[in-house]
């Protein structure tokens, strides 16, 4: 058995799991958020401990030595040094056309994942400093990166290229990487041992903050709605999703904005903040029940987008055999799940409302016995997907 830390580095959080491998026992949990701001908070799950408490986390060092300091703590602990810690596997965002795979962390590749900062400016740039962190407080330990892009290695080119000049492609790598392929990958991997089917067309819809959606056909994926950054494809928390072109070129020329500025707003301040007031679903959902009509039609517009989507895929695949809700929002939402398979019998999607308000953390079906497509809720642990690719690779 061998103790692998998972770090998931957001720009002001920090998610940890220590993972023993290979029989994916979870040790110990937490984060610490509010990084760099007053009254950081550290949370702490272990096996009799279940903690939250403020600390002083002025940056990403301090955060990870609290969390290492509890870790080791001699009565809330789970080891008794560093030295314990055989591997940490980093969650990077984005990997480009460099990285299909997961891969061992030297100076070169730092130098990649900074390469696509501008790729992912709300991902890469925190994800190389959790790296650099844990470098310092764990030097013995390998340090290894899982690219959420890389399971979207296998898109086809007809499904990964954009419809501009070949130079662009060729030369200048611009075309469709994906996102989420990390929970894309262990969850439909999931689903299709449960179905009993190597063979399944699945398509997985990965609803959070970021969203994202899925076609995989024989465990690969072959079509995916986010592209060349973490922009596009669904509505999602602060993200616009697709937006024709010519909008950003409106509102420079016409409407006096920077494209700073239009970068910031299609990034932070539109989706589901843009169309309501609120970033978080669970207000949304509550304002629409109490009678707000932008609230009631985000909802709508948020789940019509997937709708869309899933009919693309299953065009492409010529089929599906079941679909996949996961992350938070596609694990707890009743409500964005009901709209989205709505009005889908046409496609042999028939959800079972009565199966569907049940609150469940483990995998389960939720479509009508009829139904000739599944419909199932699985959720996602990134965290042991990139401790089993470390381990994979390391041992």
């Amino acid at each position: 058995m061998e103790n692998i830390l998972i770090i998931n580095s957001g720009s002001s959080s920090l998610k940890f799991q220590l993972i023993q491998i290979p029989n994916e026992v979870t040790l110990a949990s937490g984060m610490v958020e509010r990084i760099g701001l007053d009254h950081a908070r550290l949370h702490y799950k272990a096996e009799k401990v279940n903690l939250s408490e403020d600390i002083e986390a002025e940056n990403h060092t301090l955060a990870l030595k609290a969390i290492t300091n509890l870790l080791m703590d001699k009565e809330k602990g789970v080891i008794k040094d560093v030295s314990d810690i055989a591997a940490i596997g980093h969650r990077v965002v984005h990997g480009g056309d460099a990285f299909t795979d997961t891969v061992v962390i030297d100076e070169q590749v730092k130098l990649k994942i900074k390469d696509f900062f501008p790729l992912a400016p709300l991902h890469n740039p925190a994800n190389l400093e959790g790296i650099e962190v844990a470098e310092k407080i764990f030097p013995q330990a390998k340090q290894i990166a899982v690219f959420d892009t890389a399971f979207h290695s296998t898109i086809p080119r007809k499904a990964a290229q954009y419809a501009i000049p070949n130079e662009f492609f060729e030369k200048h790598h611009i075309q469709v990487f994906g996102f989420h392929g990390t929970s894309h990958k262990y969850v439909t991997a999931l689903a299709a041992k449960h179905l009993k089917e190597k063979h399944a067309k699945l398509i997985s819809v990965h609803l959070g903050n970021g969203c994202s959606i899925t076609a995989v056909q024989n465990g690969k994926s072959i079509d995916h709605s986010l592209g060349f950054t973490p922009l596009n494809g669904l509505i999602m928390g602060t993200r616009s999703g697709d937006i024709d072109q010519s909008v950003i070129f409106y509102m420079v020329d016409k409407l006096g904005y920077s494209l700073e500025e239009v970068s910031h707003l299609l990034h932070k301040e539109s989706g589901m903040l843009g169309l309501t007031g609120y970033s978080d679903l669970r207000e949304i959902e509550k304002e629409a029940k109490n009678g707000n009509r932008q609230c009631k039609l985000a909802l709508e517009m948020n789940a019509y987008r997937i709708k869309k989507y899933i009919g693309a895929y299953i065009a492409a695949m010529n089929g599906v055999d079941a679909i996949i809700f996961t992350a938070g929002i596609g694990e707890n939402s009743d409500v964005i799940r009901s709209l989205t398979c709505k009005e889908m019998d046409f496609f042999g999607i028939k959800l079972d409302e009565e199966k569907n308000k049940e609150r469940s953390k483990e995998l389960r079906f939720i479509n009508k016995e009829e139904a000739r497509v599944k419909i199932m809720v699985v959720p996602t642990n990134e965290e042991i997907e990139i401790a089993q690719q470390t381990y994979n690779l390391v041992f």
